[in-house]
């Protein structure tokens, strides 16, 4: 399994609250500062996933993603514009997003979403070096993201709300009614959602392969 150093994991911290305070509002800053330096032990050290099959499956591996997701949602936004389509979301918008679209990851403000697996046996058989909290009321990643962030008072956007609910794409079985329409009416319509889904997946495809 991969590891860190201690000195990567401060960068990766300092790299994630450096976002906030370039892209985000002041106040939103302030509020998402705020959340994320109480949870900072947490925020630092989780894994992005419990199987070391899937991506970031290490101490850290969770805002490495939320970093890289960040970079990569600010390149699609200049793919995006370069074929000329309309950039009907602000890029505080595009950012935020990217930032809290795992959010759900790290459980609650009191338990964190993943803990070391005590089982030998799905270790060895499953490279499961991870389980889920059995604490934790049991919540979709995007929806816990969500309540997360309103219960720390903090705004969304429309925007935003759809982005973090619909960036896992069609690999979340309730995305479908949003992604196949058959109605101009009920059709997204704003890129955001698109564009923040292409960069966790292409996130997520390099961190397999490193």
């Amino acid at each position: 399994m991969k590891t860190l150093t201690a000195e990567q994991i401060q960068e990766n911290l300092a790299k994630f609250m450096g976002f906030i305070k370039k892209y985000i509002s002041p106040e939103r800053a302030h509020k998402l500062l705020e959340f994320y330096e109480k949870i900072e032990i947490n925020l630092a050290t989780s894994p992005a996933s419990s199987k070391i099959s899937h991506h970031n499956c290490f101490a850290g591996g969770y805002i490495d993603h939320a970093n890289r997701v960040v970079e990569s949602a600010l390149v699609m936004d200049k793919v995006w514009e370069r074929f000329g389509q309309k950039k009907d979301y602000t890029t505080e918008e595009l950012v935020f997003s990217a930032i809290n679209h795992d959010l759900g990851k790290l459980g609650s403000d009191s338990e964190p979403m993943y803990i070391l697996n005590d089982s030998q046996w799905h270790i060895e058989k499953q490279g499961a070096y991870y389980k889920i909290n059995p604490k934790l009321v049991h919540m979709r990643i995007a929806d816990r993201s969500l309540y997360e962030l309103q219960k720390a008072g903090i705004a969304v956007t429309e925007n935003e709300f759809l982005a973090i609910k619909l960036h896992n794409g069609l690999y979340e079985e309730g995305n479908k009614p949003y992604y196949i329409t058959y109605s101009p009416d009920t059709e997204i319509r704003s890129n955001l959602p698109y564009i923040l889904h292409q960069a966790d997946l292409m996130a997520s495809r390099i961190e397999t392969q490193i």
